[in-house]
């Protein structure tokens, strides 16, 4: 049975102790453990501040009831308590050691799977189709694939959907402009859309058309499906080469555009209307959720059915919900789209609750900010034009591989894989590294930095750590783990914090708390190798011991990169 988590053992036992000293009872999750920043301190516990009050005692008595009561069993020394109440907790090097060796015996580094798996529907990514996918997707599409794959590794079953718009008004216009000029070249999908809008925009009659057609699509006319069918195929050729680019694990069984939801947005509308919560507003089918209004304070409506009986987003996302919760099974709904789309996923939600379509559901809206460039401004070329995915990425890699080609030893074969995965390694991990919820600039020079919270600098760091462990020539093998000196022991602290790491990057949907992690934990490791040798270690057992912990910071850095989706060369 895996080990829980050293803030999460503590807790335990002093919840115990609080239940012995003054019969409260508390789940070990308000504990207020935190790992400490003071030196000389492992893990701080806050309790007896916020307890004082409740109980009616001063917190310092408090504190003096839960370390009188602690029963530690070697984990740590007895707690000192500090200032107006906090309690300081020191770790037992024996006990630390003893995880540590445990740790490294565990291919899962001391993570536990979840006790009861959700099942989750993710929606991330989802670009539109005739549009090449540029620098706004990047990041619905790497945050949400790194909150995929560390959701799966902590045991949920994830049901990734690329919810692709592929339907409504724009198609029309895109197959008239197509049968205007059947032999018109659509590779470049950018300009293919641009020519149909200048047409649109400029000219009634193909205006007028295009609406017409848009009503054939929509009636299931059959040539009309089948051109709307090569604009599928060939926009997802164009989105599955950047996937493939980025290393994004979505695939074409995970699309489910706008179109596949079209059969069910009469019966979504039935629905409401039946249950009595819609009204009839301007012609159009409206629900009104509760606690929304505009600035004049007027009731905000969305829209499900158009005066001209078409159907909107608004319907299409509530006919998801009704579709991944009643057939699908999900328990938790997350849908990671721009911090902009947040009123109208808080309205999409109230609408859903009140039709029961969310009930015993979890649903939350993963907000992201935006790509700046250096001026403040979203990101854009020099012309004002939006930049395209592929051409960043393939900038990232020519980029990275300048810097490979300064010092490397690697065959010219070599260099260029090397430099793929730290190019795209910059790119993902610069998004993944800011708090999603707010903006950054997009900085060459800071994201292909080798120093500093840089992806460069996280595989640089275990580059040089399998060059260590290549010259160490043996394996670690189940080496006892000795700690002897401060900067081991900060490194050991710092490795079995991984589970904590993980566990809070879950929690919050928080990529970049395991970005931060990661780099403390290279960071740790380097202030270990400078002042702890390990080739040259003054003992054998000590020597063993400096390559198991050089050898499960290894593993911590590739299992904590992948996880976020980014490769780690042993060579660069």
């Amino acid at each position: 049975m895996r080990k829980p988590e050293v803030s999460e053992e503590l807790a335990r036992r002093v919840v115990a102790s609080l239940r012995r000293a003054f019969d409260v009872d508390l789940d070990p999750s308000e504990a207020l453990i935190a790992v400490s920043t003071r030196d000389g301190v492992d893990y701080q516990c806050n309790l007896a501040m916020s307890l004082g009050k409740r109980l009616g005692k001063p917190p310092r008595e408090v504190a003096a009831g839960i370390v009188e009561n602690l029963e530690l069993d070697g984990i740590a020394d007895q707690p000192e308590i500090a200032g107006p109440g906090f309690l300081n907790f020191v770790l037992r090097r024996e006990w630390l050691e003893q995880r540590v060796a445990e740790q490294a015996e565990d291919d899962r580094l001391g993570v536990a799977e979840a006790e009861q798996p959700r099942r989750i529907a993710l929606d991330y990514s989802s670009p539109n189709v005739a549009k090449e996918m540029h620098v706004g997707h990047v990041r619905s599409t790497v945050i949400g694939d790194a909150i995929s794959r560390l959701m799966r590794f902590v045991g949920h079953e994830v049901l990734p959907h690329n919810h692709l718009g592929d339907w409504g008004t724009p198609f029309g216009m895109l197959i008239e402009h197509h049968l205007d000029e059947p032999s018109g070249d659509r590779s470049d999908l950018n300009a293919f859309y641009q020519a149909a809008r200048r047409k649109f925009d400029a000219d009634e009659a193909f205006a007028t058309r295009s609406r017409e057609r848009v009503v054939k699509l929509q009636g299931g006319d059959a040539d009309t499906l089948a051109f709307w069918q090569e604009l599928v195929d060939e926009s997802t050729r164009h989105f599955n080469a950047a996937y493939r680019q980025l290393g994004i694990t979505l695939t074409d069984d995970d699309i489910y555009g706008e179109s596949f939801y079209n059969p069910y947005l009469g019966e979504v509308v039935d629905e409401l209307e039946a249950d009595g919560l819609t009204e009839i507003s301007d012609g159009a089918v409206c629900v009104f959720p509760e606690g929304f209004s505009n600035r004049e304070g007027d009731r905000l409506p969305l829209i499900v059915r158009k005066r001209d009986g078409g159907y909107g987003y608004a319907a299409t996302d509530l006919a998801t919900i009704r579709y991944w919760t009643a057939e699908r099974g999900a328990t938790d709904l997350l849908y990671v789209v721009g911090t902009p789309q947040a009123q109208h996923f808080a309205m999409i939600f109230s609408v859903a609750r009140a039709a029961g379509w969310l009930d015993g559901v979890h649903a939350e809206h993963i907000g992201f900010g935006s790509i700046l460039g250096a001026d403040g401004k979203v990101m854009r070329t020099r012309a004002g034009e939006t930049i395209k995915l592929a051409s960043l990425l393939d900038e990232a890699v020519a980029q990275a591989a300048e810097i490979v080609a300064e010092r490397s030893e690697l065959s010219e074969e070599e260099q260029q894989e090397v430099a793929r995965a730290v190019g795209i390694g910059a790119v993902k991990y610069a998004d993944l590294s800011s708090d999603r919820e707010r903006d950054y600039v997009f900085d060459w020079d800071r994201m292909l930095a080798k120093d500093g919270n840089t992806s460069v600098y996280l595989q640089y760091a275990h580059a040089r750590i399998e060059s260590i462990l290549a010259k160490a020539g043996e394996p670690a093998g189940n080496a006892p783990v000795l700690l002897k000196e401060p900067a081991e022991r900060a490194l050991a602290l710092t490795l079995l914090r991984f589970s904590e790491a993980i566990s809070a990057a879950t929690s919050a949907y928080a990529p970049h708390k395991l970005c931060t992690y990661l780099y403390d934990t290279a960071v740790t490791f380097s202030r270990f190798y400078e002042q702890c040798p390990v080739l040259t270690a003054e003992t054998p057992e000590l020597r063993a011991s400096r390559v198991q912990l050089a050898t499960l910071t290894s593993r911590t850095l590739v299992q904590g990169l992948a996880l976020l989706g980014i490769e780690a060369p042993r060579r660069l």
